[in-house]
Protein backbone atom coordinates (compact mmCIF):
# COMPACT_ATOMS: atom_id res chain seq x y z
CA UNK A 1 0.00 0.00 0.00
CA UNK A 2 1.49 3.33 -1.08
CA UNK A 3 2.30 6.24 1.26
CA UNK A 4 -0.28 8.44 -0.48
CA UNK A 5 -3.08 6.02 0.42
CA UNK A 6 -2.01 5.85 4.08
CA UNK A 7 -1.62 9.64 4.25
CA UNK A 8 -5.05 10.13 2.70
CA UNK A 9 -6.62 7.76 5.23
CA UNK A 10 -4.92 9.55 8.13
CA UNK A 11 -6.17 12.94 6.92
CA UNK A 12 -9.68 11.57 6.41
CA UNK A 13 -9.77 10.01 9.87
CA UNK A 14 -8.41 13.14 11.58
CA UNK A 15 -10.92 15.31 9.71
CA UNK A 16 -13.78 13.06 10.80
CA UNK A 17 -12.44 13.08 14.38
CA UNK A 18 -12.33 16.87 14.25
CA UNK A 19 -15.93 17.13 13.07
CA UNK A 20 -17.40 14.50 15.38
CA UNK A 21 -15.21 15.55 18.33
CA UNK A 22 -16.34 19.15 17.89
CA UNK A 23 -19.96 18.02 17.68
CA UNK A 24 -19.64 16.03 20.92
CA UNK A 25 -17.95 18.96 22.66
CA UNK A 26 -20.75 21.23 21.47
CA UNK A 27 -23.26 19.05 23.32
CA UNK A 28 -21.14 18.83 26.46
CA UNK A 29 -19.72 15.37 25.74
CA UNK A 30 -16.10 14.25 25.69
CA UNK A 31 -14.47 14.63 22.24
CA UNK A 32 -13.21 11.06 22.67
CA UNK A 33 -16.75 9.89 21.97
CA UNK A 34 -16.60 11.75 18.66
CA UNK A 35 -13.27 10.14 17.79
CA UNK A 36 -14.70 6.67 18.47
CA UNK A 37 -17.81 7.42 16.41
CA UNK A 38 -15.67 8.76 13.56
CA UNK A 39 -13.71 5.52 13.49
CA UNK A 40 -16.90 3.46 13.63
CA UNK A 41 -18.39 5.42 10.73
CA UNK A 42 -15.35 5.43 8.43
CA UNK A 43 -13.65 2.14 9.09
CA UNK A 44 -15.66 -0.13 11.35
CA UNK A 45 -17.29 -3.31 10.20
CA UNK A 46 -20.52 -2.51 8.40
CA UNK A 47 -19.47 1.16 8.07
CA UNK A 48 -18.81 3.35 5.01
CA UNK A 49 -15.47 1.52 4.63
CA UNK A 50 -13.62 4.72 3.71
CA UNK A 51 -10.43 3.72 5.58
CA UNK A 52 -8.52 0.90 3.87
CA UNK A 53 -5.17 1.16 5.67
CA UNK A 54 -6.53 0.41 9.13
CA UNK A 55 -3.61 -1.73 10.30
CA UNK A 56 -1.05 0.90 9.31
CA UNK A 57 -3.01 3.60 11.17
CA UNK A 58 -3.24 1.38 14.25
CA UNK A 59 0.55 0.97 14.21
CA UNK A 60 1.01 4.76 14.07
CA UNK A 61 -1.67 5.30 16.71
CA UNK A 62 0.15 3.01 19.15
CA UNK A 63 2.86 5.68 19.30
CA UNK A 64 0.22 7.93 20.86
CA UNK A 65 -0.36 5.38 23.62
CA UNK A 66 3.40 5.24 24.21
CA UNK A 67 3.59 9.05 24.54
CA UNK A 68 0.51 9.06 26.78
CA UNK A 69 2.14 6.60 29.18
CA UNK A 70 5.41 8.52 28.91
CA UNK A 71 3.66 11.74 29.99
CA UNK A 72 1.80 9.88 32.78
CA UNK A 73 5.15 8.56 34.01
CA UNK A 74 6.43 12.14 34.15
CA UNK A 75 3.70 12.91 36.71
CA UNK A 76 4.82 10.24 39.16
CA UNK A 77 7.10 12.02 41.58
CA UNK A 78 7.11 10.75 45.14
CA UNK A 79 5.90 14.14 46.37
CA UNK A 80 2.89 14.00 44.03
CA UNK A 81 1.95 10.53 45.22
CA UNK A 82 2.28 11.52 48.90
CA UNK A 83 -0.03 14.50 48.37
CA UNK A 84 -2.87 12.21 47.34
CA UNK A 85 -2.82 10.32 50.63
CA UNK A 86 -2.15 6.70 51.50
CA UNK A 87 -5.79 5.74 51.92
CA UNK A 88 -6.81 6.89 48.46
CA UNK A 89 -3.91 5.04 46.84
CA UNK A 90 -4.73 1.89 48.81
CA UNK A 91 -8.31 2.27 47.61
CA UNK A 92 -7.07 2.27 44.02
CA UNK A 93 -5.03 -0.91 44.49
CA UNK A 94 -7.93 -2.69 46.20
CA UNK A 95 -10.37 -1.56 43.50
CA UNK A 96 -8.27 -2.91 40.63
CA UNK A 97 -7.57 -6.21 42.39
CA UNK A 98 -11.15 -6.87 43.54
CA UNK A 99 -12.61 -5.85 40.16
CA UNK A 100 -10.35 -8.26 38.28
CA UNK A 101 -11.15 -11.14 40.67
CA UNK A 102 -14.92 -10.48 40.81
CA UNK A 103 -15.25 -10.06 37.05
CA UNK A 104 -13.18 -13.18 36.42
CA UNK A 105 -15.41 -15.25 38.71
CA UNK A 106 -18.63 -13.90 37.15
CA UNK A 107 -17.28 -14.24 33.63
CA UNK A 108 -16.30 -17.86 34.26
CA UNK A 109 -19.72 -18.49 35.80
CA UNK A 110 -21.43 -17.20 32.64
CA UNK A 111 -19.40 -19.47 30.39
CA UNK A 112 -16.14 -17.71 29.56
CA UNK A 113 -12.97 -19.86 29.73
CA UNK A 114 -10.95 -19.06 32.85
CA UNK A 115 -8.13 -17.20 31.06
CA UNK A 116 -10.55 -15.14 29.01
CA UNK A 117 -12.62 -14.41 32.12
CA UNK A 118 -9.50 -13.04 33.83
CA UNK A 119 -8.71 -11.00 30.71
CA UNK A 120 -12.29 -9.64 30.80
CA UNK A 121 -11.77 -8.58 34.42
CA UNK A 122 -8.49 -6.88 33.53
CA UNK A 123 -10.10 -4.85 30.76
CA UNK A 124 -13.03 -3.58 32.83
CA UNK A 125 -10.98 -2.86 35.98
CA UNK A 126 -9.68 0.49 34.68
CA UNK A 127 -11.63 3.74 34.49
CA UNK A 128 -11.16 6.60 32.02
CA UNK A 129 -8.39 9.00 33.03
CA UNK A 130 -8.89 11.06 29.85
CA UNK A 131 -12.65 11.53 30.26
CA UNK A 132 -13.02 11.81 34.05
CA UNK A 133 -10.06 14.11 34.77
CA UNK A 134 -10.98 16.41 31.92
CA UNK A 135 -14.53 16.79 33.24
CA UNK A 136 -13.39 17.28 36.84
CA UNK A 137 -10.91 19.95 35.73
CA UNK A 138 -13.52 21.77 33.64
CA UNK A 139 -15.82 21.85 36.69
CA UNK A 140 -12.98 22.79 39.12
CA UNK A 141 -13.75 19.68 41.19
CA UNK A 142 -10.33 18.00 41.13
CA UNK A 143 -9.56 19.31 44.61
CA UNK A 144 -12.93 18.43 46.06
CA UNK A 145 -12.86 15.27 48.20
CA UNK A 146 -14.42 13.03 45.54
CA UNK A 147 -12.14 14.62 42.93
CA UNK A 148 -8.99 13.86 44.91
CA UNK A 149 -10.15 10.28 45.50
CA UNK A 150 -10.86 9.89 41.78
CA UNK A 151 -7.45 11.30 40.88
CA UNK A 152 -5.68 8.91 43.27
CA UNK A 153 -7.56 5.88 41.92
CA UNK A 154 -6.98 6.92 38.30
CA UNK A 155 -3.25 7.36 38.88
CA UNK A 156 -3.11 4.00 40.62
CA UNK A 157 -4.94 2.45 37.68
CA UNK A 158 -2.51 4.09 35.26
CA UNK A 159 0.37 2.53 37.17
CA UNK A 160 -1.46 -0.79 37.10
CA UNK A 161 -1.60 -0.73 33.29
CA UNK A 162 1.96 -2.02 33.12
CA UNK A 163 1.58 -5.17 35.28
CA UNK A 164 -1.89 -5.77 33.82
CA UNK A 165 -0.43 -5.64 30.30
CA UNK A 166 2.20 -8.18 31.36
CA UNK A 167 -0.50 -10.39 32.85
CA UNK A 168 -2.59 -10.07 29.68
CA UNK A 169 0.39 -11.17 27.57
CA UNK A 170 1.06 -14.13 29.87
CA UNK A 171 -2.60 -15.25 29.81
CA UNK A 172 -2.34 -15.95 26.10
CA UNK A 173 0.60 -18.35 26.54
CA UNK A 174 0.11 -22.07 26.22
CA UNK A 175 1.21 -24.61 28.80
CA UNK A 176 0.78 -25.34 32.47
CA UNK A 177 1.79 -23.54 35.64
CA UNK A 178 5.53 -24.11 35.15
CA UNK A 179 5.47 -22.64 31.64
CA UNK A 180 3.48 -19.62 32.82
CA UNK A 181 5.85 -19.14 35.78
CA UNK A 182 8.80 -19.35 33.41
CA UNK A 183 7.27 -16.75 31.11
CA UNK A 184 6.67 -14.40 34.04
CA UNK A 185 10.24 -14.91 35.30
CA UNK A 186 11.61 -14.15 31.83
CA UNK A 187 9.52 -10.99 31.60
CA UNK A 188 10.64 -9.85 35.07
CA UNK A 189 14.31 -10.36 34.15
CA UNK A 190 13.84 -8.39 30.95
CA UNK A 191 12.01 -5.68 32.90
CA UNK A 192 14.86 -5.38 35.41
CA UNK A 193 17.32 -5.09 32.55
CA UNK A 194 15.11 -2.46 30.91
CA UNK A 195 14.83 -0.42 34.13
CA UNK A 196 18.60 -0.55 34.68
CA UNK A 197 19.32 0.50 31.10
CA UNK A 198 16.76 3.30 31.12
CA UNK A 199 18.03 4.55 34.48
CA UNK A 200 21.55 4.97 33.13
CA UNK A 201 20.37 6.51 29.86
CA UNK A 202 18.02 9.01 31.53
CA UNK A 203 20.65 10.08 34.06
CA UNK A 204 23.20 10.68 31.29
CA UNK A 205 20.58 12.44 29.16
CA UNK A 206 19.53 14.76 31.99
CA UNK A 207 23.18 15.63 32.67
CA UNK A 208 23.72 16.44 29.00
CA UNK A 209 20.46 18.36 28.73
CA UNK A 210 21.36 20.34 31.84
CA UNK A 211 24.37 21.87 30.06
CA UNK A 212 22.18 23.31 27.31
CA UNK A 213 20.36 26.64 27.36
CA UNK A 214 16.82 25.38 26.87
CA UNK A 215 15.36 28.87 26.93
CA UNK A 216 17.30 29.56 23.71
CA UNK A 217 17.01 26.09 22.15
CA UNK A 218 13.37 25.13 22.69
CA UNK A 219 13.39 22.46 19.98
CA UNK A 220 15.88 20.42 22.01
CA UNK A 221 13.33 19.43 24.64
CA UNK A 222 10.90 18.28 21.96
CA UNK A 223 13.53 16.13 20.27
CA UNK A 224 14.70 14.86 23.65
CA UNK A 225 11.16 13.91 24.71
CA UNK A 226 10.35 12.06 21.49
CA UNK A 227 13.68 10.21 21.53
CA UNK A 228 13.24 9.16 25.17
CA UNK A 229 9.55 8.22 24.96
CA UNK A 230 9.55 6.41 21.63
CA UNK A 231 13.10 5.10 22.11
CA UNK A 232 12.11 3.46 25.39
CA UNK A 233 9.02 2.00 23.70
CA UNK A 234 11.20 0.53 20.95
CA UNK A 235 13.72 -0.88 23.46
CA UNK A 236 11.02 -2.59 25.52
CA UNK A 237 9.43 -4.02 22.37
CA UNK A 238 12.81 -5.40 21.29
CA UNK A 239 13.09 -7.16 24.67
CA UNK A 240 9.67 -8.73 24.25
CA UNK A 241 7.93 -6.38 26.68
CA UNK A 242 4.99 -4.07 26.03
CA UNK A 243 6.16 -0.81 24.40
CA UNK A 244 3.84 1.06 26.76
CA UNK A 245 5.86 -0.27 29.72
CA UNK A 246 9.12 1.14 28.41
CA UNK A 247 7.57 4.53 27.71
CA UNK A 248 6.02 4.66 31.19
CA UNK A 249 9.29 3.73 32.92
CA UNK A 250 11.25 6.32 30.93
CA UNK A 251 8.74 8.99 31.92
CA UNK A 252 8.82 7.94 35.56
CA UNK A 253 12.62 8.06 35.66
CA UNK A 254 12.55 11.55 34.16
CA UNK A 255 9.70 12.65 36.43
CA UNK A 256 11.99 13.80 39.23
CA UNK A 257 14.18 15.91 36.92
CA UNK A 258 13.83 19.66 36.55
CA UNK A 259 12.83 19.25 32.91
CA UNK A 260 9.78 17.01 33.49
CA UNK A 261 7.18 19.79 33.26
CA UNK A 262 8.57 21.28 30.05
CA UNK A 263 9.05 17.87 28.42
CA UNK A 264 5.42 17.00 29.16
CA UNK A 265 4.22 20.32 27.75
CA UNK A 266 6.35 20.05 24.61
CA UNK A 267 5.05 16.61 23.60
CA UNK A 268 1.42 17.45 24.35
CA UNK A 269 0.58 18.51 20.77
CA UNK A 270 2.18 15.41 19.23
CA UNK A 271 0.50 13.21 21.83
CA UNK A 272 -2.93 14.74 21.14
CA UNK A 273 -2.69 14.03 17.41
CA UNK A 274 -1.49 10.45 17.89
CA UNK A 275 -4.06 9.74 20.61
CA UNK A 276 -6.80 11.09 18.35
CA UNK A 277 -5.66 8.55 15.77
CA UNK A 278 -5.63 5.88 18.48
CA UNK A 279 -9.23 6.48 19.52
CA UNK A 280 -10.27 6.76 15.89
CA UNK A 281 -8.61 3.43 15.11
CA UNK A 282 -10.19 1.95 18.26
CA UNK A 283 -13.58 3.01 16.92
CA UNK A 284 -12.75 1.22 13.68
CA UNK A 285 -12.60 -2.00 15.69
CA UNK A 286 -16.19 -1.47 16.85
CA UNK A 287 -18.94 -3.00 14.79
CA UNK A 288 -22.16 -0.92 14.79
CA UNK A 289 -24.12 -3.82 13.34
CA UNK A 290 -22.79 -6.12 16.06
CA UNK A 291 -23.90 -3.59 18.68
CA UNK A 292 -27.39 -3.41 17.17
CA UNK A 293 -27.71 -7.18 16.84
CA UNK A 294 -26.52 -7.69 20.43
CA UNK A 295 -28.00 -4.58 22.02
CA UNK A 296 -29.56 -6.56 24.86
CA UNK A 297 -26.22 -8.09 25.86
CA UNK A 298 -24.52 -4.68 25.60
CA UNK A 299 -27.17 -3.05 27.83
CA UNK A 300 -27.03 -5.81 30.47
CA UNK A 301 -23.22 -5.92 30.63
CA UNK A 302 -23.02 -2.10 30.70
CA UNK A 303 -25.48 -1.99 33.62
CA UNK A 304 -23.63 -4.73 35.52
CA UNK A 305 -20.22 -3.15 35.00
CA UNK A 306 -21.36 0.40 35.81
CA UNK A 307 -23.37 -0.46 38.91
CA UNK A 308 -20.86 -3.08 40.05
CA UNK A 309 -17.87 -0.72 39.87
CA UNK A 310 -19.79 2.12 41.50
CA UNK A 311 -20.88 -0.11 44.41
CA UNK A 312 -17.40 -1.60 44.79
CA UNK A 313 -15.67 1.79 44.90
CA UNK A 314 -18.34 3.11 47.30
CA UNK A 315 -17.73 0.17 49.64
CA UNK A 316 -13.94 0.54 49.49
CA UNK A 317 -13.96 4.23 50.38
CA UNK A 318 -16.58 3.70 53.06
CA UNK A 319 -14.28 1.10 54.61
CA UNK A 320 -11.39 3.59 54.40
CA UNK A 321 -13.34 6.07 56.54
CA UNK A 322 -14.83 8.45 53.97
CA UNK A 323 -18.37 9.72 54.25
CA UNK A 324 -21.26 8.15 52.34
CA UNK A 325 -21.52 11.29 50.23
CA UNK A 326 -17.86 11.33 49.17
CA UNK A 327 -17.63 7.57 48.68
CA UNK A 328 -20.78 7.58 46.53
CA UNK A 329 -19.61 10.52 44.40
CA UNK A 330 -16.25 8.82 43.85
CA UNK A 331 -18.00 5.63 42.75
CA UNK A 332 -20.19 7.55 40.28
CA UNK A 333 -17.13 9.23 38.74
CA UNK A 334 -15.18 5.98 38.24
CA UNK A 335 -17.95 3.58 37.17
CA UNK A 336 -17.04 3.45 33.46
CA UNK A 337 -14.58 1.34 31.44
CA UNK A 338 -11.46 3.32 30.53
CA UNK A 339 -9.60 3.93 27.29
CA UNK A 340 -6.84 1.53 28.31
CA UNK A 341 -9.34 -1.30 27.82
CA UNK A 342 -8.64 -0.86 24.10
CA UNK A 343 -4.88 -1.12 24.69
CA UNK A 344 -5.18 -4.17 26.93
CA UNK A 345 -7.73 -5.74 24.59
CA UNK A 346 -5.34 -5.33 21.66
CA UNK A 347 -2.59 -7.04 23.68
CA UNK A 348 -5.04 -9.77 24.68
CA UNK A 349 -6.09 -10.36 21.09
CA UNK A 350 -2.52 -10.58 19.83
CA UNK A 351 -1.61 -13.02 22.63
CA UNK A 352 -4.75 -15.10 22.11
CA UNK A 353 -6.23 -14.42 25.55
CA UNK A 354 -9.24 -12.53 24.18
CA UNK A 355 -11.53 -13.54 21.32
CA UNK A 356 -12.83 -11.02 18.81
CA UNK A 357 -16.35 -11.50 20.21
CA UNK A 358 -15.30 -10.56 23.75
CA UNK A 359 -13.26 -7.62 22.46
CA UNK A 360 -16.27 -6.33 20.47
CA UNK A 361 -18.36 -6.54 23.64
CA UNK A 362 -15.78 -4.60 25.67
CA UNK A 363 -15.47 -1.89 23.00
CA UNK A 364 -19.26 -1.57 22.78
CA UNK A 365 -19.70 -1.38 26.56
CA UNK A 366 -16.86 1.16 26.84
CA UNK A 367 -18.46 3.45 24.26
CA UNK A 368 -21.84 3.31 25.99
CA UNK A 369 -20.25 3.87 29.40
CA UNK A 370 -18.41 6.95 28.06
CA UNK A 371 -21.77 8.45 27.10
CA UNK A 372 -23.16 7.71 30.57
CA UNK A 373 -20.08 9.22 32.24
CA UNK A 374 -20.60 12.52 30.45
CA UNK A 375 -23.94 12.86 32.27
CA UNK A 376 -22.96 11.19 35.56
CA UNK A 377 -19.77 13.06 36.55
CA UNK A 378 -21.40 16.54 36.69
CA UNK A 379 -24.13 15.05 38.89
CA UNK A 380 -21.76 13.06 41.14
CA UNK A 381 -21.79 15.45 44.16
CA UNK A 382 -25.59 15.73 43.98
CA UNK A 383 -26.02 11.96 43.65
CA UNK A 384 -23.63 11.45 46.57
CA UNK A 385 -25.59 13.87 48.73
CA UNK A 386 -28.90 12.21 47.88
CA UNK A 387 -27.54 8.74 48.70
CA UNK A 388 -26.14 10.09 51.98
CA UNK A 389 -29.57 11.46 52.93
CA UNK A 390 -31.27 8.19 52.02
CA UNK A 391 -28.79 6.10 54.00
CA UNK A 392 -28.56 8.62 56.83
CA UNK A 393 -24.84 9.12 56.27
CA UNK A 394 -22.86 12.15 57.36
CA UNK A 395 -22.97 14.86 54.70
CA UNK A 396 -20.39 17.17 56.24
CA UNK A 397 -16.79 17.06 55.14
CA UNK A 398 -14.57 14.99 57.41
CA UNK A 399 -11.38 16.44 58.68
CA UNK A 400 -7.89 15.38 57.70
CA UNK A 401 -8.56 12.84 55.01
CA UNK A 402 -10.40 15.39 52.88
CA UNK A 403 -8.19 18.40 53.41
CA UNK A 404 -6.75 20.11 50.40
CA UNK A 405 -3.16 19.80 49.34
CA UNK A 406 -0.64 22.57 49.83
CA UNK A 407 -0.84 25.04 46.96
CA UNK A 408 1.26 28.06 46.04
CA UNK A 409 0.51 31.41 47.61
CA UNK A 410 2.39 33.24 44.83
CA UNK A 411 3.60 32.17 41.38
CA UNK A 412 6.54 34.14 39.98
CA UNK A 413 6.98 33.77 36.22
CA UNK A 414 10.45 34.78 35.09
CA UNK A 415 13.27 34.74 37.62
CA UNK A 416 15.92 36.93 36.07
CA UNK A 417 17.35 39.93 37.97
CA UNK A 418 13.98 41.74 38.02
CA UNK A 419 12.07 38.66 39.17
CA UNK A 420 14.61 37.87 41.88
CA UNK A 421 14.47 41.41 43.28
CA UNK A 422 10.65 41.36 43.18
CA UNK A 423 10.54 38.02 45.01
CA UNK A 424 12.77 39.07 47.92
CA UNK A 425 9.79 39.98 50.17
CA UNK A 426 8.47 36.42 49.63
CA UNK A 427 11.51 34.53 50.95
CA UNK A 428 9.85 33.98 54.33
CA UNK A 429 7.07 31.97 52.63
CA UNK A 430 9.51 29.37 51.28
CA UNK A 431 7.95 26.58 49.22
CA UNK A 432 4.60 28.36 49.20
CA UNK A 433 6.11 30.37 46.33
CA UNK A 434 6.50 28.69 42.92
CA UNK A 435 8.93 30.03 40.32
CA UNK A 436 8.63 29.23 36.60
CA UNK A 437 11.55 29.95 34.29
CA UNK A 438 13.12 28.38 31.20
CA UNK A 439 16.61 29.05 32.51
CA UNK A 440 17.86 26.16 34.64
CA UNK A 441 20.25 28.42 36.59
CA UNK A 442 17.39 30.77 37.52
CA UNK A 443 15.36 27.83 38.84
CA UNK A 444 18.42 26.67 40.78
CA UNK A 445 18.59 30.12 42.39
CA UNK A 446 14.88 29.83 43.28
CA UNK A 447 15.57 26.52 45.02
CA UNK A 448 18.44 28.15 46.92
CA UNK A 449 16.03 30.76 48.26
CA UNK A 450 13.64 28.03 49.40
CA UNK A 451 11.08 28.42 46.60
CA UNK A 452 9.64 25.68 44.46
CA UNK A 453 11.05 25.84 40.94
CA UNK A 454 9.79 24.60 37.57
CA UNK A 455 11.84 24.61 34.38
CA UNK A 456 9.16 25.41 31.82
CA UNK A 457 7.69 27.80 29.29
CA UNK A 458 4.80 29.59 30.97
CA UNK A 459 3.24 30.48 27.62
CA UNK A 460 2.15 26.83 27.48
CA UNK A 461 -1.06 26.05 29.33
CA UNK A 462 0.15 22.70 30.69
CA UNK A 463 3.06 24.35 32.51
CA UNK A 464 0.70 26.75 34.30
CA UNK A 465 -1.69 23.92 35.15
CA UNK A 466 1.17 21.93 36.64
CA UNK A 467 2.01 24.93 38.83
CA UNK A 468 -1.65 25.03 40.03
CA UNK A 469 -1.98 28.61 38.85
CA UNK A 470 -5.72 28.52 39.58
CA UNK A 471 -4.95 28.17 43.32
CA UNK A 472 -2.41 31.00 43.56
CA UNK A 473 -3.35 34.10 45.56
CA UNK A 474 -1.12 36.31 43.41
CA UNK A 475 0.91 36.02 40.21
CA UNK A 476 4.02 37.99 39.23
CA UNK A 477 5.04 38.13 35.55
CA UNK A 478 8.50 39.63 35.26
CA UNK A 479 9.64 38.49 31.81
CA UNK A 480 10.70 41.38 29.52
CA UNK A 481 9.24 40.14 26.22
CA UNK A 482 5.93 41.90 25.63
CA UNK A 483 4.11 39.31 23.48
CA UNK A 484 5.14 36.40 25.71
CA UNK A 485 3.99 38.29 28.80
CA UNK A 486 0.61 39.00 27.15
CA UNK A 487 0.21 35.33 26.21
CA UNK A 488 1.01 34.27 29.78
CA UNK A 489 -1.38 36.86 31.20
CA UNK A 490 -4.20 35.58 28.97
CA UNK A 491 -3.58 31.99 30.13
CA UNK A 492 -3.50 33.11 33.77
CA UNK A 493 -6.78 34.96 33.35
CA UNK A 494 -8.36 31.86 31.79
CA UNK A 495 -7.44 29.80 34.87
CA UNK A 496 -7.67 32.47 37.57
CA UNK A 497 -9.84 35.38 36.40
CA UNK A 498 -9.90 37.18 39.77
CA UNK A 499 -6.32 36.62 40.99
CA UNK A 500 -4.17 39.77 41.35
CA UNK A 501 -1.47 39.76 38.64
CA UNK A 502 1.59 42.02 38.82
CA UNK A 503 3.20 42.48 35.40
CA UNK A 504 6.47 44.04 34.34
CA UNK A 505 6.16 46.22 31.23
CA UNK A 506 9.48 46.97 29.61
CA UNK A 507 8.10 49.89 27.60
CA UNK A 508 5.44 52.40 28.60
CA UNK A 509 3.57 52.04 25.29
CA UNK A 510 2.58 48.45 26.21
CA UNK A 511 0.99 49.38 29.54
CA UNK A 512 -2.56 49.52 28.15
CA UNK A 513 -2.21 46.00 26.71
CA UNK A 514 -1.67 44.65 30.22
CA UNK A 515 -4.19 46.86 31.98
CA UNK A 516 -7.11 45.74 29.80
CA UNK A 517 -6.53 42.24 31.25
CA UNK A 518 -6.83 43.63 34.76
CA UNK A 519 -3.13 43.46 35.59
CA UNK A 520 -1.24 45.75 37.96
CA UNK A 521 1.51 47.13 35.71
CA UNK A 522 4.98 48.18 36.80
CA UNK A 523 6.75 49.88 33.89
CA UNK A 524 10.49 49.66 33.43
CA UNK A 525 10.69 53.14 31.93
CA UNK A 526 8.75 54.72 34.82
CA UNK A 527 10.76 52.89 37.46
CA UNK A 528 14.04 53.73 35.74
CA UNK A 529 12.91 57.33 35.40
CA UNK A 530 12.00 57.50 39.11
CA UNK A 531 15.32 55.93 40.09
CA UNK A 532 17.25 58.32 37.84
CA UNK A 533 15.28 61.27 39.22
CA UNK A 534 16.04 60.20 42.78
CA UNK A 535 19.76 59.83 42.15
CA UNK A 536 19.84 63.08 40.17
CA UNK A 537 18.01 64.96 42.92
CA UNK A 538 20.54 63.72 45.47
CA UNK A 539 23.39 64.79 43.23
CA UNK A 540 21.85 68.21 42.65
CA UNK A 541 21.37 68.70 46.39
CA UNK A 542 24.96 67.68 47.11
CA UNK A 543 26.74 69.41 44.24
CA UNK A 544 24.81 72.10 42.40
CA UNK A 545 22.73 73.69 45.13
CA UNK A 546 25.66 74.72 47.41
CA UNK A 547 27.44 76.27 44.42
CA UNK A 548 24.24 78.01 43.36
CA UNK A 549 23.86 79.53 46.85
CA UNK A 550 27.44 80.76 46.71
CA UNK A 551 26.93 82.29 43.27
CA UNK A 552 23.72 83.99 44.46
CA UNK A 553 25.48 85.48 47.51
CA UNK A 554 28.39 86.68 45.35
CA UNK A 555 26.03 88.37 42.89
CA UNK A 556 24.18 90.08 45.73
CA UNK A 557 27.46 91.46 47.14
CA UNK A 558 28.50 92.79 43.73
CA UNK A 559 25.19 94.59 43.33
CA UNK A 560 25.63 96.18 46.76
Amino acid sequence: MGPSVILGDIVALLLACLLFGGLMARFGQSPILGYLLAGMLLGGAGSLDVIVSGHEIEAIAELGVALLLFSIGLEFSFARVRELGTKALIGGVVQVTVTVVAAAVLGNFFGLPFREAVAFGIMISLSSTAVVLRMLMERAEVEMPHGRNSLAVLLTQDMAVVPLALLMAVLGGEGGVSQVAGAITHLLIMMVALVAGLFLITKLSVLMLGTLTLHRNRELTIVFAVVMGLGAAWASSALGISPALGAFLAGMLLGSSAFATQVRADISSIRVVLLTLFFGSAGMVADPMWMLNNWGLVVVVTAMVTLGKALLIWGIFQALGHTVRVASATGVCLAQIGEFAFVLGTIGQSSGAVTSETYSLIVSVAIVSFFLTAFAVPLAPRIGGRIARILGGETLLPNSQESLAKYPEVVVIGFGPAGQIAAMPLVEFGDRVTVIDMNRLSVKEAHRLGFKGIVGDATQDEVLEHAHIERAKAVVISIPHHLSAIAILEHVRAHAPHTPVFVRSRYQKFTDDFEIHGAIVIGDEKEVGRSLAGHLEAWVAAVLRPDSDAVVEESTADRS
